[in-house]
């Protein structure tokens, strides 16, 4: 009788975690108890697990279907480190090597066998399968089944028939990260799964925090945040592969170790530039959106987008393979209305079927939506995906700027009333020329040295002026013609402005910081992962991630029984590195005696039941972190959370029964405006209550009062 205690020794055993996450147990019972099951988890929480633990415990090998050639070798390359035999068919072996790994899977070699979609377009193939006692069968990216998809396959559309052919009738599971109402329907109505039997953990990623930044230099921020960042790993997405070749260009004459990815370059630089990235030789990979689906690489401490993604579905993929590992992480956009121009004409250069342009269009449109919002922007993504009510993250860049406004309608008038006088026939530079009384010969000839307004900004360099514009664009006030050499004119809104109608508020310059602050252990820790990496001839994260280097040097362990409780430490990894990480730590102690043995909080950690699920007893840590004194912002620095997921934890200790003094957060003044809110509007949606009270008022008192009172 398989169980879930069972599944949980082998999480323990092979992969070194001794609770499951949220969504992971439900997804692994239902497997186990032979139901379809549709599992939608964000990406870096955890979905390979849900199908790799049952394969474990089956009889037979499971089959993995994923359209992701690099996700397999990464994928197959971990299993096999943690002494798991597992292995991968598709377009990068030979056929020779093809048959061969058949012939060991047909004798029961494989645990895993991980196939592309199209082999299923092979009859012959099938056939082949059949032979092979197959008890689950995994769908990996499983959006790609649903035309209203953005990642539409239609290998993906032969995989039921696939299933009436199996003669072991396999239990299913599909698995994605990116799928709206419309395309979870899709994926259970055409693998015949109950929607009933849909695990859904919510599409939020609290170690990710969102920014978008509009109006500056783009490559000179991007320089600055590698250069603050430059012992972190991190991708820069550009939408042309001009653009990465630009980027690529900038930071590598300034010295940086940058790769770079696009369709323009042969496979075998591609797979060089992806082999040296994967294995830590270069930290930034400047790519176009071919680059990274798949890339299992766990330590992406930040992805920017140089340029505005296509579509949500896009951005949040390839936003989310940032902090895989868990740790904080960071997902900017810099935003310039001139590329809502270049994702249009790729759109229409791509996609000929009218009815999905103008779909496609539509996602476009709400892509601009989220970098104007001024709201929070992980509520916007979860919004967009089904999620309703959702709470603000308190971490993205909307919910944090602190960011001082200035007026600056005077500078704005001389932009608008320039371009008037020109009669908006020109482009940004032009503009920016005049306004700073440039003499080039195109001023001359033109006869702008004579206009009211040239020279009125001279004070600032043509730079600061053209900066200035594309603040003003990305604001509204001025429009962007179509072509190659797009013309600006002025909005309405921008006419209210010339009227005085309208004030115009610009934030400073939004600073880059620094992710992660140094230690030294780790980044010894790091080198020393490398060295057995390229020894073993494996990317480093499969050896250890940055999390498990990371509770290492926080834990400091000194004997194999310490090193076991470090997380991500299983018995075949204690076995064949253990010894070497404690000889490490232990010398990297006699060097820096000053370095105290640090027994984390988080050993005291006890695992509990909630509901059905056993999980970290994450919340009453921080509960014991208050009751020693410590304020909500300093258990949040200790502890690497947001303020906000601490504030959670304090509401669910409350909910389980503890002692807490709830005065101590909401004064008897406020609690009585509270409840009387709650009784007008209710208790089960939040922002209307919030909405009614006074600003001082926040949802965490809200929630405090509720807990109190129930």
């Amino acid at each position: 009788m398989l169980t879930l205690e069972t599944a949980q020794d082998v999480l323990k055993k092979y992969f070194g975690y001794d609770s499951f996450r949220w969504g992971q147990e439900e997804t692994i019972s239902n497997i186990l108890s032979g139901n379809h099951t549709a599992c939608i988890m964000p990406t870096g929480g955890g979905k390979s697990l849900c199908y790799q633990i049952p394969a474990l415990l089956l009889e037979g090998t499971t089959l993995v279907i994923s359209p992701l050639i690099s996700l397999m070798k990464d994928q197959v390359d971990a299993l096999n480190s943690a002494g798991i035999s597992a292995t991968y068919i598709n377009s990068s072996i030979s056929v020779q090597e093809a048959r061969q790994r058949m012939d060991e899977a047909r004798v029961g070699e494989y645990q895993l066998l991980y196939i592309a979609p199209e082999r299923l377009e092979s009859q012959s193939f099938i056939n082949e399968l059949r032979d092979i006692p197959i008890p689950l069968v995994a769908v990996d990216e499983a959006h790609c089944i649903s035309q209203w998809g953005h990642d539409f396959r239609p290998s993906y559309l032969r995989i039921h028939q696939l299933l009436t052919q199996l003669p072991d009738n396999p239990t299913l599971v599909a698995l994605t990260a990116t799928a709206t109402p419309q395309v979870r329907l899709d994926i259970c109505t055409t693998l015949g799964i109950n929607e009933d039997q849909t695990v859904i953990t919510g599409f939020e990623r609290e170690n990710l925090s969102f920014s978008v930044v509009k109006g500056q230099d783009r490559l000179v921020f991007i320089e600055d945040y590698v250069k603050k960042n430059i012992k972190e790993a991190g991708i820069i997405y550009a939408a042309t592969r001009k653009e990465v070749e630009n980027v690529y260009e900038r930071l590598k004459k300034k010295g940086m170790n940058v790769g770079k990815y696009h369709a323009g370059l042969s496979s075998d630089y591609r797979e060089k530039e992806q082999t040296l990235f994967l294995n830590d030789e270069i930290s930034v990979m400047v790519a176009t959106s071919a680059f990274g689906m798949g890339i299992d690489k766990s330590n992406i401490r930040y992805v920017i987008h140089h340029q505005l993604p296509k579509n949500m579905e896009s951005y949040y993929q390839e936003a989310g393979r940032a902090g895989r590992d868990g740790l904080e992480s960071e997902c900017i956009v810099l935003y310039s209305p001139m590329d809502i121009r270049i994702q249009r004409y790729l759109i229409e250069q791509t996609t000929h079927n009218h009815e999905r342009q103008i779909q496609e269009l539509e996602k476009l449109q709400q892509m601009i939506n989220f970098c104007h919002t001024e709201g929070c922007l992980q509520v916007y993504i979860l919004e967009y995906f089904g999620e309703a009510e959702s709470e603000p993250c308190g971490r993205c860049g909307n919910c944090t700027d602190e960011r001082i406004a200035v007026d600056v309608t005077t500078d704005a008038q001389k932009v608008l009333s320039c371009m008037i006088r020109m009669g908006e026939r020109f482009g940004k530079t032009a503009v920016a020329q005049v306004l700073t009384g440039s003499r080039n010969k195109k001023m001359t000839d033109l006869g702008f040295e004579g206009l009211s307004t040239y020279g009125l900004m001279k004070d600032q360099t043509a730079k600061q002026v053209s900066e200035f514009i594309e603040f003003l664009i990305s604001e509204g006030y001025i429009l962007v013609g179509g072509g190659s050499y797009p013309t600006l004119s002025v909005s309405n809104k921008g006419k209210e402005v010339l009227t005085k109608k309208m004030n115009v508020m610009r934030k400073e310059t939004v600073e880059t910081k620094q992710l992660v602050q140094d230690d030294e252990l780790f980044q010894y820790l790091r080198s020393l992962r490398k060295e057995i990496a390229q020894e073993e001839k494996v990317p480093p994260f499969v050896v250890f991630s940055d999390e498990t280097l990371r509770d290492m040097s926080a834990k400091l362990p000194i004997t194999m029984e310490d090193f076991s409780a470090v997380k991500g430490v299983g018995q075949l990894k204690k076995e064949k590195y253990g010894q070497q990480f404690l000889n490490e730590i232990k010398l990297f102690c006699e060097k820096n005696p000053d370095r105290e043995r640090k027994v984390e909080v988080i050993e005291k950690t006890k695992t509990i039941k909630t509901k059905s699920s056993p999980i970290e007893n994450s919340h009453m840590i921080t509960l014991e972190m208050l009751n020693e004194g410590l304020s909500f912002e300093e258990i949040a620095n200790k502890r690497g959370l947001s303020k906000m997921t601490i504030e959670n934890h304090i509401i669910r200790c409350g909910e389980e029964g503890e002692r807490i003094n709830w005065e101590k957060f909401v004064s008897s003044e406020d609690e009585t405006e509270i409840i009387n809110a709650i009784n007008e509007f209710g208790g089960e949606k939040l922002k209307p209550i919030k909405e009614a009270l006074p600003d001082n008022i926040t949802y965490f008192m809200i929630k405090v009062v509720q807990c109190k009172n129930n």
